[in-house]
């Protein structure tokens, strides 16, 4: 199957080099905000948030009159991209020196006596850097009184494990401290937003935070190496042991995730998968007793793998593996790692090439995370390449509904990525044939522009979140594949999501975010060729001169639909089929602000076919239609009844 997505990207090598501080591009615009008392930093993967961290808390020691910095990370794997860092002999006025005494991602359990112990001694004493788990944090928080935090500063990493949701203790203890005391706080992420759609911080607290963020783009077409990413599945039937070699290719540096125990794709024995697929690729020589690699000789040619097992559950085995990969340096050092749970966030393998995951994980937030484990530039690579391998819906499983549920999630988890990792435009109204657009700009008639502060803020740092919780949203899942008219895409179902996430906003704002999104959303998702000194950009199969777009032009486009059109070109007829009956029997609810914009679009058929539309039809555009019709005479019926 090609790639549902495929970026290209220049290699300007901006965004790894450093200014005169030892910063590279985004570290030095997070540094640009270290006055900020909240600041929200959104970059991607491999960006150096950890290192930007370092220099905000530094300065805020130095100069903001903070006296201590407390760092919490998920897992404590992750705590190593805080050890001891040299930043004087690169420019910066100070080195990162946490006391080893004060890193509490040791062996051990996160909620133990002695790290908590350890960590309400670091709030009494004078040391100023502690590096812990969140759920140290969380346990440590269970001792101590909010305002203790005062002229602290508190940085959490990989921020979206916090939630508005009261049931969230994470974001509890966040809230309590924001209002309790005099706390700063730097909140980092790579992807702001949860698997559950549940947003991070309610919309009181998040105006409260300065946000920097760092875009995909501008991350990897700064890179030296990487040339191009891909994203794109593959199907299988029966047990994906027996697919996995289709796209297991051992000459590539590879994370390979095997399926949650809980999910339709497992076995239920985990460590049977692991030992079926060294089995595929050959036979093992070794496994070195000091440091957990194993030695794989593979069949084909004899040469020697090294492989790394996460997967194994006992914590002294494992800890010997990731303790090597942590201090691996060399392209030769590893060649594949098997993994369930861990190898996702704020885990650094350079030399990653493939990231090959079976099954759709448990959220889009975990994709991206994965994702971004093979998006870190890297001498050996010009492409790195995220491959899901997914079971093919059986219509005569029991389970198909679930199959096509995952199916939908991961192609839309390919839909949010494109959003993210193409190039941004500036979007800005057309008022005349004479308004020529700057570099970087796209001119579009009729679109409005922001009228507020909030609108622009939106719009400049929140569009991709936004995005993702418009393609998280149950019912936007179902009408992407084309069953569902794109004017009500656009029009009905995309301004209702704006409504729920910013629910201060008016109408007018509303619609001004919600032309910006759909606007973004069909040029990123289409085609521009150049042609003299013209640009066209392909829109449903149509291409269209750039100066003349409008926006009731672009309301017409379904913004997410070219994945599936490259889905029913690889999967069979029949499998297709049962994606749309599937699709089909838990179809959206008719409502009249749909009706109301297909019914023209009946006259309009039934004029062009002297026929009305037939519920019967193969065309779920033509059933909708139908469908329609049936809402329309049963609304006129029951206000005739109500009328007497």
């Amino acid at each position: 199957m090609p790639n549902i997505v495929e970026v290209p990207y220049h290699q300007t090598g901006q965004s790894t080099q450093t200014n005169p501080m030892g910063m590279r591009d985004m570290q030095a615009k997070a540094f640009e905000a270290r006055d900020a008392q909240y600041l929200l930093l959104k970059a991607p993967p491999a960006s150096g948030k950890s290192r930007a961290l370092m220099f905000l808390g530094l300065d805020k020691l130095k100069n903001q009159g903070i006296k201590k910095v407390i760092v919490a990370v998920p897992e404590r794997s992750i705590g190593s991209s805080f050890a001891r860092t040299d930043l004087k002999s690169h420019g910066f006025f100070a080195d990162w020196e946490p006391n080893d005494e004060y890193n509490l991602c040791t062996p051990g359990s996160d909620g133990s006596k002695s790290k908590v112990q350890a960590f309400k001694n670091f709030m009494a004493n004078e040391e100023r850097i502690l590096i812990c788990t969140h759920a140290t944090l969380r346990f440590a928080c269970e001792e101590l009184e909010e305002k203790v935090f005062n002229n602290t500063l508190l940085a959490i990493d990989e921020f979206h494990h916090v939630s508005a949701d009261a049931e969230n203790r994470l974001g509890d203890i966040l809230r309590n401290i924001m209002q309790k005391s005099s706390a700063h706080i730097v909140a980092m992420t790579g992807s702001y937003f949860r698997g559950d759609s549940v947003p991070v911080l309610t919309p009181e607290n998040e105006a409260k935070f300065t946000k920097v963020t760092y875009n995909y783009y501008e991350q990897l077409n700064g890179y030296t190496f990487l040339k191009s990413l891909g994203i794109g599945y593959h199907f299988y039937q029966g047990r994906y042991m027996s697919a996995i070699l289709e796209v297991l290719d051992t000459d590539k540096k590879t994370i390979l995730h095997i399926p949650n125990v809980n999910s339709g794709e497992s076995t239920k024995d985990k460590h049977n998968e692991v030992d079926f697929i060294l089995d595929a690729i050959g036979s093992v020589v070794k496994q070195d007793p000091d440091t957990g690699v194993i030695f794989l000789k593979r069949a084909s040619d004899g040469k020697i793998l090294k492989v790394a097992d996460l997967v194994e559950d006992n914590p002294r085995e494992r800890d010997k593996i990731v303790e090597y990969l942590r201090k691996a340096k060399s392209i030769d050092d590893m060649d594949l790692i098997i993994a369930l749970g861990m190898a996702k966030e704020g885990f650094d393998w350079p030399f990653c090439e493939h990231a090959l995951t079976v099954g759709y994980r448990g959220s889009l937030t975990e994709i991206i995370q994965i994702i971004g484990r093979a998006t870190r530039d890297s001498s050996n690579k010009s492409h790195a390449q995220f491959t899901n391998l997914i079971a093919q819906p059986d219509a005569a499983d029991d389970l198909v509904k679930l199959s096509v549920n995952n199916m939908l999630k991961a192609i839309t988890a390919s839909l949010l990525m494109e959003q993210v990792l193409a190039p941004n435009w500036k979007f800005k109204t057309k008022k005349s044939d004479d308004d020529v657009a700057k570099p970087g700009e796209m001119k579009i008639r009729g679109l409005k522009e922001p009228s507020s502060k909030r609108v622009k803020d939106i719009l400049e740092t929140d569009l991709n979140d936004l995005k993702a919780n418009i393609l998280q949203d149950d019912q936007m899942m179902k009408a992407i594949p084309g069953n569902v008219d794109p004017e009500v895409i656009n029009k009905v179902m995309i301004p209702k999501i704006i409504r729920v996430k910013y629910p201060e906003l008016s109408e007018e704002e509303i619609e001004e975010i919600r032309q910006h999104v759909v606007v973004d959303s069909v040029i990123k998702n289409g085609e521009i060729k150049e042609t003299g000194d013209k640009r066209f950009i392909r829109m449903a199969d149509t291409f269209i001169n750039i100066d003349d777009i409008h926006i009731d032009l672009i309301d017409k486009v379904n913004p997410f639909q070219k994945a599936f059109e490259i889905l029913s070109k690889s999967v069979t007829t029949k499998v297709l089929r049962v994606i749309q009956d599937t699709i089909q029997a838990t179809r959206i609810k008719m409502d009249f602000e749909e009706a109301k914009i297909l019914w023209p679009k009946v006259q309009e058929f039934v004029k062009m076919y002297s026929r009305e539309p037939s519920i019967a039809s193969n065309d779920p555009l033509e059933v909708r239609m139908a469908e329609c019709i049936i809402y329309l005479k049963e609304e006129k019926r029951k206000r005739a009844s109500a009328n007497g």
